[in-house]
Parts: C-alpha cells; sequence; structure tokens
C-alpha cells in the first residue's frame, strides 16, 4: 500500500479503532442480543468488552513488537510459523473480514431505507449497501493520509450524537425495567456475549495501520485499549438506555434499526430520525477503517502467497485487492440476512483471536508481554466461544454448518493456491 510518511498519530489510530467498532454492531444488533438477553445486554456488553481487551492487550503487544500492515496475518505466521494451519488461518481472517464489512454495509442499507417513507421498494436496501461501499472504495484508493482525514471527522460527529443520546436518554429511563427480577438466566446472558462480542471485534482494525504509525512500539497497544474502552463506556450507556426505555420486546421488534426506536420516547420522530443519520455516518466511518485495514491484508496475503498476486498490484495510491475485496463485500452484503452474517462473522473472529494469542504463547520472550493476561485472553475466547457455538447449535445449528463450511473453504484456498504456485508463507518481519 501507498505510504506518505507516517500519516497515522495516536488519535488517527484511536478515531480508526473507534470507527471500526462503532458500527453495524450497536446499530443493528441490539434487537438479535436482547432476544436473548432482554434487559440485561448491557451486562453481556460489559462481559464482551472485557474479552476485547484482553484480545486488545494481546495483540497490541504483538503489533508492538511486529508492526506489519498484515496485523493479524503477521502474527499467526510469527507465533506458528510457516505451514498449512497458519496460512488457512490467515485465510479464514480474510474471509471473516468480508463477512464483517458486509454487516456494515447492510446496516447502512437499512437504516438508508428506514428513513424514506413506508412503501418503497425493498431492493433499495441492496442497492444502498453497494453504493456506500463503492463511495469508500474510491476514498481509499486515495491512500491512508485521505483515510485517516475521513475518519477523524465522521468519528466525532457520531460519537456527539451517541453521548449526547445516552446522557440525555438516562435521565428518562424507568428503573424497574432494568430491574434485575426481568433478567434471563445467566447462561443467557453469556450466550449473547457471542453476539455483542461483534460490536467490539474492529479494535483489531488498529493493527493494520501500524506501519503508517511513527512509533507503533508505543502507539499501538496504548490505542487498542483507549479506543476500546472509550466503546465499552459508550455501547452500556446506550444498552441502559435503550432496554430503560423501550421493553425488550419492543427493541426485538424494531431489530435492525432498534437503537433509532429507542430515540423515540425521549425525543420522538425528530429522534428517530437523528439517530438513524448518525448510524449512516457510523456504519460508513466503519466501512471506512475497514476497506482500509482489508486492503493491507490482501496485499500482504498475496505477497505472502496466500491470495492470488492480482491482490498486490497498484491501483492508484493503493492495491488492487481493494477493488476485488469491494466487489466480494458488495455480493455478500446483497445475499445475505444481518443476524446470520453477524453470529458466522462473531464465532469465526473469536476463533480466529483465539488462535493468535495461543501462538503469542509461544513467543512471548519477543513481545514482552504479561503471561498471564495471554492464558486469560485465552480463556475468555474459548469460554465466549464454547458457549456461542452451544447456543447456536440449539437455535440454528445451520449457521454452524456455515462456520465450518468458511473453515473449510478458507483450507482448500490455502491448498489449492500453494499447490499451484508452490510459494510458502514467509516472515515479513524477522524475529
Amino acid at each position: 500500500m501507498h505510504r506518505s510518511g507516517n500519516d497515522v498519530s495516536f488519535w488517527s489510530a484511536v478515531a480508526i479503532g473507534i470507527g471500526s467498532m462503532v458500527g453495524a454492531g450497536i446499530f443493528a444488533l441490539l434487537g438479535e442480543a436482547g432476544a436473548i438477553a432482554s434487559s440485561a445486554v448491557y451486562i453481556s456488553f460489559v462481559i464482551g468488552g472485557v474479552i476485547a481487551l484482553l484480545s486488545g492487550y494481546s495483540m497490541g503487544r504483538l503489533g508492538a513488537r511486529f508492526p506489519a500492515a498484515g496485523g493479524v496475518v503477521e502474527y499467526l505466521v510469527q507465533g506458528y510459523g510457516v505451514g498449512r494451519f497458519s496460512g488457512a488461518m490467515s485465510v479464514m481472517m480474510y474471509i471473516s473480514a468480508l463477512v464483517a464489512v458486509s454487516l456494515v454495509a447492510r446496516t447502512f442499507g437499512s437504516y438508508a431505507y428506514a428513513l424514506f417513507p413506508s412503501g418503497m421498494p425493498k431492493f433499495l436496501i441492496e442497492v444502498f449497501s453497494a453504493a456506500i461501499i463503492l463511495v469508500f472504495m474510491a476514498i481509499n484508493l486515495e491512500g491512508a493520509r485521505s483515510m485517516a482525514r475521513m475518519e477523524n471527522l465522521v468519528v466525532l460527529i457520531k460519537m456527539a450524537v451517541l453521548v449526547a443520546f445516552a446522557v440525555v436518554g438516562l435521565s428518562y429511563i424507568e428503573p424497574d425495567r432494568l430491574s434485575p427480577g426481568h433478567y434471563p438466566p445467566m447462561s443467557a446472558i453469556l450466550y449473547s456475549v457471542a453476539v455483542t462480542f461483534f460490536a467490539y471485534e474492529g479494535f483489531r482494525v488498529v493493527t493494520n495501520a501500524a506501519e503508517d504509525m511513527q512509533d507503533p512500539a508505543r502507539t499501538l497497544p496504548r490505542a487498542i485499549l483507549t479506543a476500546t474502552l472509550i466503546v465499552m463506556v459508550v455501547y452500556v450507556g446506550i444498552a441502559i438506555t435503550v432496554f430503560g426505555n423501550l421493553p425488550p420486546e419492543q427493541v426485538i421488534a424494531a431489530k435492525d434499526f432498534a437503537l433509532a426506536e429507542a430515540a423515540r420516547p425521549v425525543f420522538g420522530t425528530l429522534g428517530f430520525t437523528v439517530v438513524a443519520i448518525t448510524a449512516l455516518f457510523a456504519t460508513a466511518s466503519a466501512i471506512n477503517a475497514s476497506l482500509y485495514a482489508v486492503t493491507n491484508v490482501t496485499y500482504q496475503l498475496a505477497k505472502l502467497g496466500e491470495l492470488p498476486s492480482a491482490f498486490a498490484k497498484p491501483i492508484a495510491h493503493s492495491r488492487e485487492g481493494l477493488v476485488i475485496s469491494s466487489g466480494l463485500i458488495i455480493f455478500l452484503a446483497v445475499l445475505f440476512d444481518l443476524t446470520s452474517i453477524a453470529v458466522i462473522g462473531a464465532l469465526s473472529m473469536l476463533i480466529i483471536h483465539m488462535a493468535v494469542h495461543i501462538g503469542h504463547l509461544r513467543i512471548l520472550d519477543k513481545t514482552g508481554a504479561k503471561p498471564s493476561l495471554i492464558v486469560l485472553s485465552i480463556m475468555a475466547n474459548g469460554v465466549a466461544i464454547v458457549l456461542g457455538g452451544y447456543h447456536l447449535g440449539l437455535s440454528e445449528p445451520m449457521l454452524l454448518l456455515w462456520i465450518v463450511a468458511f473453515f473449510g473453504l478458507a483450507l482448500i484456498t490455502e491448498l489449492v493456491l500453494h499447490g499451484l504456485t508452490g510459494r510458502k508463507i514467509k516472515l515479513r518481519i524477522k524475529s
């Protein structure tokens, strides 16, 4: 990817992290999480945030020692060395990233559609979803400096509105709605973490900006933890506001635009409109930052022989991987349902993150990370995977098969490409 100097400062990196996290998760998945955890969703966001902080610590230490644009791809190779496992997991990381961005694009389309008068044709959701991907593909073709400037502006706008919504909304809540007497069993709250964690998983995008930082060893870990803590506070505040103002069944009914619907009791129709417009800013921001990360990942994978060489070819100030990935994201956004994508993406990311943390244990002497925190991050991810998978097996077993299918596709891609090219994945940064 084109480098225009060290363009990403600490606050730009924080903005990238916030922009990637505060997207589809909080705007589209409150209804799905509410269907599992009811009014205790805010507890689920706290647990998901703790897992993200532990994972962020692990990836921050890895990124400080190995500041590669490929991010997680580099960490897998450093932890496991050359082999089919690190190669297949790297390809799966790319597939999961595409799934994640397609969810954000679909959410943008849903909120854009909600702002139009009722009765408009439903296919407009797909049109809006595709259009926003194309817009930010063009922006990212201008390189890192353009991306960072755009991210700072959009994050500032959406965070201002979300914080105002949470602060004002908290003064209108009905405390009884949040009474523990209305909570489901603790097991249900834990099951929902697999959904709420998806609202945080964008923190990993900050690692892809490491090569554009002046001092990644200092900037990267601080940026990841700062962004995650800020987002965690906002998420918990919003969850309390939403479920303190609306009964769970109304939140679930609103589904794809639950956050905007929750603004009606406090701000009326104007509130619905303002929050819906903010959702457009938020999801657009997440797409902007995520396309930047996907481009870096595909460039790294292509250089390592894990994706076709076309992904690494220059185009404007970026790489062809940006254009190819944007096309695949549009395809997924048009094809799949929001909730299904979220569950598949969240569990897939948790599995990949856990693999990265296990690999981290093998190179602790190089990163200087605290072993206890890395072990905790492995345990936290593992518990979330088991509980989320168990719940999914009971409720929607076909989605488990989709997850297995995606991992199978990643392994097949790894085997076929290496069989055709004879190349081997290699370290970008020498130990």
